[in-house]
C-alpha cells in the first residue's frame, strides 16, 4: 500500500475517533459549566486539574513522540523482541517515577495551589489544594497511556490511542453529572482520576494484538533507557515550556474577577476543538511516515509529505479562526448558557474566545512543524524556540492583562503561538528547501481569500437570522447550524474556484470513500 494511502486511511480513522472524543470533550465542558459555571469552585477545579493535564501534555506526549522513531529503528533492524523488552523497561521505570511524583504532589498540594492560584481568596485556595491532592494519581495513568499510544502508533495502530481520550471524557462527564451530585466538586475530581485510568486500560487489548510482550524488569542503567531519556528530555522541556502558557494565565487570572480562569478554560477548549479534532489526526497519522522517510534518507519525499499535512491543516485553521471570531457569542450561548453558567459567564468566555481565535492557524501549524523536527531526531531546536517564546508570552501577558483583563491573556497566547509558528517554519525550511515553494504560498493566499468570502457571507447571514428568529435554544441552534453550514459551503465553493489543490484532493478522497461504501452496501 502506498504511503499516501496509509496516511489517508490512518487520518480518517483517527479523525472519526477524535470527533467522538472532541464531542465528548465538549460535553465534558458543558457538564462542568452547568454544575459550576464561572465560579470560584470552577476556578479551583481547573487549577487542580492543571497538574495532571500538564503531565500528560508534557511527559505522556513526549513518551509517545520518542517511542515512535525508537521503535522504527528496531523494526528496521528486525529486532522487535528486543524492542518489547526495552519498552517494558520504559513502562516500569515511568510507573515508579510517576508514583513517587504523585505522592510528593499530594503532600505538596498547598504549595501547588498557592503557586498557581496566588490571587485566590483563602477558601478557594484551600479547595484548590484539596482537589490537587485528590487528582494527583491521574499523572501515573496519563503517563502510561502516553507510552501505550507510542507503541501502538509505531505499529500503525491508531484507533485505541484515539479512543482513549473519549473514554476519559465519559468518566469526567459522569463525575460532573453523577459524582458531583453526591460529593460536589470532589465527585468531579474523582471522575478525572477514573478517566485517566480508563485512558490507559482501553489500550491494553490492542497492545496484545500488535504482539507486545511485557516483561517485569527494572534497570535504570540500561543503555536504551538512557537513550530514551536523552531523546525525551528536550521534548519534555519544549512541551513543558509550552505548558507554561497555561500556568502563566492561571497565575495572573487568579487575581482578576471571579471566574476568569474558568472563562479562559472554556474559551480555550472551544478554540482547541478544531485543532484537537483534525490537526491531531493528521499529525498523528503522518508522524510515523515522516520518521520512516527520514530513516530511509528520502528527505524530498519527507518534505512533500509534511507540506501536504501543513496545507490540510491550513484548510481548517484559517476558516476556523474566521468562524469562531464571527460566531463566538451565539456559540458560547448555545453550548454553555444554562444552569450555573449565566449571561455574565457568556460575555467573559466570548471575549476570551475572540482573542484566542486570532492565533488558531498558528496553534494548528505548530504541531506538524514541531513533529517535522522530531522526525529528524532534532528535539533541541523546538526546545530553544519554545524557551524564547515563553519569555515573549510572559511579557505580553503582563502588558495586556492590564488593558484587557483575562482577554488580554488570550491575546498574548495567540500572538506568541503565531511567533512560534513563524520561527519554526523559517528554520525548518532551511533544513528542507522543498517544503515551502511558490505554489505553497499561492495556496495560503487562496485559502485566506476563500475564508474572507466565507466570513462576509456568514456575517450577513447571521445578522439576518438573528433579527428574524425567535429567542430560545432551538432557534439559536438553527441559527448557528445554518451559519456553519453556509460557511462550509461558501468556503468550499470559493476554494474550488480558486483551485486549492488540497481541498480538491480531500473532496475527491471523500467522494471515493462514499462511492466505495455505497457500492459495498448495494452489493
Amino acid at each position: 500500500m502506498s504511503t499516501g494511502r496509509i496516511v489517508a486511511r490512518a487520518t480518517v480513522l483517527i479523525l472519526a475517533l477524535s470527533l467522538l472524543s472532541r464531542l465528548l470533550g465538549l460535553g465534558r465542558e458543558m457538564a462542568i459549566a452547568y454544575g459550576f459555571g464561572t465560579t470560584g469552585t470552577a476556578d479551583a477545579f481547573f487549577v487542580a486539574y492543571t497538574i495532571p493535564y500538564v503531565f500528560y501534555g508534557v511527559v505522556g506526549v513526549a513518551l509517545t513522540t520518542v517511542i515512535v522513531p525508537v521503535f522504527a529503528d528496531y523494526a528496521a533492524a528486525g529486532r522487535r523482541e528486543e524492542a518489547w523488552r526495552v519498552l517494558s523497561l520504559v513502562i516500569n521505570v515511568s510507573f515508579a517515577v510517576m508514583a513517587v511524583l504523585a505522592l510528593l504532589g499530594a503532600a505538596g498540594s498547598p504549595f501547588i495551589a498557592r503557586t498557581l492560584g496566588a490571587g485566590f481568596p483563602p477558601e478557594t485556595m484551600e479547595l484548590a489544594a484539596d482537589l490537587t491532592a485528590v487528582m494527583m494519581p491521574a499523572i501515573i495513568f496519563m503517563t502510561i497511556a502516553g507510552i501505550f499510544a507510542g507503541i501502538l502508533n509505531a505499529n500503525q495502530v491508531f484507533g485505541p490511542p484515539a479512543l482513549g481520550p473519549a473514554t476519559m471524557n465519559v468518566m469526567i462527564i459522569a463525575g460532573a453529572l453523577v459524582g458531583a451530585g453526591w460529593w460536589g466538586v470532589y465527585g468531579l475530581a474523582a471522575g478525572a482520576v477514573a478517566g485517566a485510568t480508563a485512558f490507559a486500560l482501553v489500550q491494553l487489548p490492542a497492545l496484545r494484538y500488535v504482539g507486545f510482550r511485557y516483561s517485569l524488569s527494572f534497570d535504570l542503567r540500561h543503555p536504551e533507557v538512557r537513550r530514551v531519556v536523552a531523546l525525551m528530555l528536550p521534548v519534555i522541556l519544549a512541551s513543558g515550556i509550552m505548558q507554561l502558557y497555561t500556568l502563566i494565565d492561571w497565575r495572573l487570572a487568579s487575581g482578576l474577577a471571579e471566574g476568569s480562569i474558568a472563562a479562559l478554560n472554556y474559551a480555550n477548549k472551544l478554540m482547541n476543538l478544531p485543532q484537537g479534532l483534525f490537526v491531531t489526526a493528521v499529525t498523528t497519522a503522518i508522524f510515523p511516515t515522516l520518521s520512516r522517510l527520514i530513516a530511509e534518507e528520502r528527505r524530498a519525499d519527507m518534505a512533500a509529505a509534511l507540506q501536504r499535512a501543513v496545507k490540510v491543516v491550513l484548510l481548517l485553521g484559517i476558516p476556523g479562526a474566521v468562524g469562531l471570531i464571527l460566531l463566538r457569542e451565539p456559540i458560547v450561548t448555545l453550548l454553555f448558557e444554562r444552569g450555573a453558567f449565566d449571561a455574565r459567564a457568556t460575555g467573559m468566555t466570548a471575549s476570551a474566545l475572540l482573542f484566542y481565535a486570532v492565533g488558531l492557524a498558528g496553534l494548528c501549524l505548530n504541531l506538524p512543524l514541531t513533529r517535522g523536527f522530531f522526525a529528524m531526531k532534532d528535539t533541541r531546536t523546538p526546545l530553544l524556540i519554545a524557551g524564547f517564546t515563553v519569555v515573549v508570552k510572559l511579557a505580553l501577558s503582563l502588558m495586556l492583562v492590564r488593558v484587557l483583563q483575562h482577554a488580554g491573556l488570550a491575546l498574548a497566547t495567540s500572538l506568541t503561538v503565531l511567533l512560534n509558528m513563524f520561527i519554526l517554519s523559517l528554520l525548518l525550511r532551511r533544513r528542507l528547501p522543498e517544503l515551502f515553494d511558490r505554489a505553497f504560498f499561492r495556496f495560503v493566499a487562496g485559502t485566506a481569500a476563500a475564508a474572507a468570502v466565507m466570513g462576509v457571507g456568514v456575517f450577513m447571514l447571521d445578522a439576518f437570522l438573528a433579527a428574524r428568529l425567535a429567542a430560545g435554544s432551538l432557534a439559536l441552534m438553527v441559527r448557528v447550524g445554518l451559519d456553519i453550514a453556509a460557511g462550509a459551503l461558501l468556503f468550499g465553493a470559493a476554494g474550488l474556484v480558486l483551485r486549492l489543490d488540497e481541498l480538491g484532493y480531500i473532496l475527491h478522497t471523500l467522494f471515493g470513500l462514499f462511492h466505495r461504501r455505497a457500492g459495498t452496501v448495494l452489493k
